[in-house]
């Protein structure tokens, strides 16, 4: 039998592992997606093998080189609008190899 509440500290939740991100192979990529976002575009940045703070660090400067929002989900940076161009020429600046990917 497993403890769920405590009357001292309250509901107890059961430790979970973190489930840990793949390594990516060196290379950045950038997507357009539509999929669920009601035909608003969005450029997704993917395989940057950084953790959170060095990823919302990037996600600033991409939002202030492309002049739009966006958001850290899941060791992916996501921002607004189809700015593919200008994320991937900030990236490369920065050293890493960068490719465009999907439509």
């Amino acid at each position: 039998m497993t403890l769920v509440y405590s009357t001292e500290t309250g509901r107890i939740k059961p430790e979970e592992d973190k489930p840990q991100r793949p390594k990516g192979d060196g290379i950045v990529r950038i997507e357009k997606q539509t999929k669920g976002r009601k035909g608003k575009g969005m450029s997704v940045v993917t395989g940057l093998d950084m953790d959170d703070v060095q990823l919302k660090l990037i996600a600033a400067e991409l939002k202030k080189v492309c002049g739009c929002g966006g958001s850290v989900k899941d060791g992916t940076i996501e921002i607004q609008g189809d700015a593919r161009d200008k994320i991937k020429a900030h990236l490369e600046k920065k050293g890493h190899t960068v490719k465009l990917a999907g439509g």
